[in-house]
């Protein structure tokens, strides 16, 4: 079965740091664009950041270019997620995704796989 498992959530400072990692099984990553989106309380799921195939393109919302680096370990089946400069209006529940290979890659709805989330959480 395919399963995205994220880890690295917490509790962090403004201004700090997290890594998060999604692992996946049930597939192989080269095969899909991957992504990482988030979804605050009584908001809608926002891209975060972007990857394809092979890491030689990155994409990334507005809100968190320069500040967040996605990457991604074909080998391991590993997608990365690093967040500095973590402001609270980051703190939110990021999810890992793995992606149709065409169109645009800043919509949840390029999703095929979903991971459960991990919560972030940024403190002022």
């Amino acid at each position: 079965q395919v399963q995205l498992v994220e880890s690295g959530g917490g509790l962090v400072q403004a201004g700090g740091s997290l890594r998060l990692a999604c692992a996946v099984s049930g597939l192989t990553i080269t095969n899909y664009r991957m992504g990482w989106f988030r979804q605050a309380p009584g908001k809608e799921r926002e891209f975060v950041a972007g990857i394809e195939w092979k890491g030689i393109h990155t994409y990334y919302g507005d809100s968190v270019k320069g500040r967040f680096t996605i990457s991604r370990d074909n080998a391991k089946n590993l997608v990365a997620l690093q967040m500095n400069s973590l402001k609270p209006e980051d703190t939110a529940v990021y999810y890992c995704a793995a992606l149709r290979d065409y169109g645009n890659i800043r919509t949840p709805d390029a999703a095929y796989y979903w991971g459960q989330g991990t919560q972030v959480t940024v403190s002022s």
